[in-house]
């Protein structure tokens, strides 16, 4: 794909940035920003050739100056070009097995293995002045928890341990977050490179992006009546010990924030509230009665969350949220729900 139009003659030279996994629902929303902006904008993905995945950046170079270029985070060297003169990188892309015979080759060693091959690539480029990791609070919650009342942030990591040990459910994702994560702080220190770390909680709301393999359709689940997708919402819940929400738009303003703000340092959770199935099943019955939301379906889970994420250090640092209740959320995901057919209407 060829580059949207260059800053007029006069204009002071564009912040460029690269976002690695500009096919994914995250990525695309921060290249939409960073482009609006006034960013000049590189992006990665694994396949330039498939046209119906990647036809949200084509939309994308009309707003600004985007290129995007073909990387695999298994191939080492494969993001020199990308990264080339950049101010700032966003590491987004990340490996997607969902159901791997072999955690530990199909997950946790890519993971680790393709963050540090980005940054090697970052630390070759030489023009860098922050990179933003972007890991999950999967890489925060994921422990042995007993009882209620927990408040987990920042300085809280998931066992690796206790999660290859026990291996429930999709243990190798939390496992990969943590590792990569450490590893990226190793390779950063070892390096002189500028890392931090964003951990966002499940993210929701609409973004270019339309193919998605998100937490979307799990937060419309008790509107659309899909079954096996309230299994997994209740899923989230047992994992987490609740449900942590944060709008995608806000993810990508604490992108950007941290980015640009030089004295942040470390990791940083993004999370705007937290609510339960059951609060959630009892708010949207009333916002949106038509749906006929069968409540009781999820009737035997906790009333409130267990476990509370904290994001107290990136308002402590002036980060204000723009959606920070239910209310907000709904009118923007339940719109894009009915846009990608998850919503009968």
């Amino acid at each position: 794909m060829a580059s949207a139009a260059a800053p007029a003659a006069g204009d002071a030279r564009r912040k460029t940035a690269c976002v690695t996994g500009g096919s994914g629902y995250i990525a695309s929303e921060l290249i939409k920003m960073l482009l609006q902006n006034g960013y000049a904008v590189k992006t990665t993905v694994r396949h330039p050739e498939d046209t119906e995945k990647n036809a949200h950046l084509k939309v994308l170079q009309e707003l600004g100056p985007l290129e995007v270029f073909r990387a695999d985070l298994d191939e080492e060297g494969s993001f020199d070009d990308a990264v080339a003169g950049c101010d700032y990188a966003f590491l987004v892309a990340a490996p997607v097995a969902l159901m791997p015979q072999n955690p530990e080759k199909e997950v946790i060693e890519p993971a680790v293995r393709g963050t540090v091959n980005v940054l090697r690539s970052c630390a070759k480029a030489g023009t860098m002045k922050r990179v933003v990791l972007t890991s999950s609070t999967a890489a925060v919650s994921s422990r042995p928890l007993e009882g209620d009342g927990h408040v987990l942030g920042e300085e809280s990591w998931s066992d690796v341990d206790w999660l290859r040990a026990n291996k429930i459910g999709t243990w190798a994702y939390p496992a990969s977050k943590v590792l990569a994560e450490k590893a990226a702080n190793e390779f950063a220190e070892a390096n002189g490179l500028s890392v931090v770390t964003l951990l966002p909680v499940v993210a929701v709301g609409a973004a270019p992006a339309t193919e998605l393999h998100t937490s979307v359709p799990e937060v419309l689940s008790l509107l659309s009546g899909d079954d096996a997708m309230v299994d997994n919402l209740e899923l989230i819940e047992k994992a987490s010990g609740g449900i942590p929400l944060v709008h995608v738009d806000d993810v990508c303003r604490a992108e950007i924030f941290l980015a640009e703000n030089q004295a942040s340092s470390g990791r940083y959770v993004c999370c705007s509230l937290n609510t339960t199935a059951i609060e959630l099943a009892r708010f949207l019955a009333a916002k949106y009665p038509q749906y006929k939301i069968k409540t009781d379906r999820i009737g035997h889970l906790p009333e409130k969350p267990r476990v509370r994420i904290s994001s107290g250090k990136l308002a402590d640092e002036g980060f204000e949220y723009r959606y920070k209740n239910l209310d907000e959320i709904y009118d923007d995901v339940v719109v894009y729900g009915r846009a990608l057919g998850i919503l009968p209407y």
